[in-house]
């Protein structure tokens, strides 16, 4: 038995494991930390975070403002100006980003070599 009950944290039901679910996303970390000091516009995310399409960087941005995470902030001017910007909610976020981050820091050569220690040929005994 695994131990977990149903309405535990990360079941496939469980709020938590949506929340889970959003932020593993490949983008939405890059994503979130990008917008974390103050609005920026779309082609300036393109920049800033580099090797994501136009079209991907839409889908997350659209399905982070759907979770409340991003607002989109379309200015009355011409040319149309749309600035994204973290909610309160977004914010809250930030804090474990920066811990991730650290640690990615201060493991990451650690798990480059655990790969390559994991892609290395196994040697037969004659």
């Amino acid at each position: 038995m695994s131990g977990f009950r149903p309405g535990d944290a990360f079941l496939a039901d469980c709020p938590a494991r949506l929340a889970v679910d959003l932020i593993a996303d490949k983008w939405t970390v890059v994503v979130l930390y990008g917008l974390s000091k103050g609005p920026v516009r779309h082609g300036e995310l393109i920049e800033l975070i580099g090797g994501i399409s136009r079209k991907m960087l839409t889908q997350t941005l659209r399905r982070l403002t759907a979770h409340g995470l991003v607002r989109r902030h379309a200015r009355a001017e011409a040319p149309r100006r749309v600035e994204y910007e973290l909610t309160p909610l977004g914010e809250t976020l930030i804090g474990p980003i920066h811990t991730l981050t650290e640690w990615a820091r201060a493991n990451g050569e650690a798990v480059l070599d655990a790969l390559d220690a994991a892609l290395e040929p196994v040697a037969h005994g004659d």
